[in-house]
């Protein structure tokens, strides 16, 4: 099992960047599949990047790609989300999220493991 702690949301204006951690405590850290996904008001929980087992093994939902950047940390068990160029419509909850194995999953229902989440609010 793994536990899952984020941090790092908050208040930014539009064009802003905020960078997420999200730090696991537990069994083997490199064995999971890190995912950071988001929850906005009224919607269900989207998938927003993934990062396997090295940080050249990467994935982006669409609207994200080429401003967000998911890294891992194996020797610190730490995930990032740094996040550039921040939309009033990337408002949401962040979780972070684990799965075991190395696939890809960009399911909610795949992952076994949540964090409480981390509120970002980008302001116009």
């Amino acid at each position: 099992q793994v536990q899952l702690v984020e941090s790092g949301g908050g208040l930014v204006q539009a064009g802003g960047s905020l960078r997420l951690s999200c730090a696991a405590s537990g069994d083997s850290f490199s064995r999971y599949t890190m995912t950071w996904f988001r929850q906005a008001p009224g919607k269900e929980r989207e998938f927003v990047a993934t990062v396997r087992w090295s940080n050249s093994n990467t994935d982006y939902t669409d609207s994200v790609k080429g401003r967000f950047t998911i890294s891992r940390d194996n020797a610190k068990s730490m995930v990032y989300l740094q996040m550039n160029s921040l939309k009033p419509e990337d408002t949401a909850v962040y979780y972070c999220a684990a799965a075991t194995g190395l696939s890809l999953r960009v399911l909610s229902a795949e992952y076994a493991y949540w964090g409480q989440g981390t509120q970002v609010t980008v302001s116009t």
